[in-house]
């Protein structure tokens, strides 16, 4: 990959990441009603796939790193959200986030083996 395209996906997982921490911490009325509990689930399961997929491609010497830092980035969202008073933090939904890590480990695991 050319060092422009790294660049730039580099600060996609960057503004990406900011994104979900930012979301996930503004109150509850600022934000759409959820449809379903699975869809909230979904969401953080897809939210993190994308993140795990821009960041293993942006620093693919840095798998366990980026994999941990995902993990450690959705628990603290986790407790802050539950430290916050208008939201609360859910372990459920800090396993979605460990699902979608591992799915976008597995996309981006199947995409550097198709390029090869």
């Amino acid at each position: 990959m050319t060092r422009p395209a790294t660049a730039l996906i580099r600060v996609a997982f960057w503004v990406s990441l900011f994104s979900v921490v930012v979301l996930s911490l503004l109150p509850t009325e600022q934000l759409p009603p959820q449809v379903s509990l699975v869809w909230d689930k979904a969401q953080h399961a897809a939210g993190f796939a994308g993140l795990a997929v821009l960041g293993l491609t942006g620093y693919p010497a840095s798998f366990k790193q980026v994999c941990f830092g995902l993990l450690l980035t959705g628990a603290f969202i986790e407790l802050a959200q539950h430290l916050s008073g208008w939201r609360h933090g859910d372990l459920v939904d800090l396993f979605a986030d460990l699902v979608g890590i591992v799915v976008g480990t597995g996309i981006w695991m199947g995409a550097k083996h198709l390029n090869r």
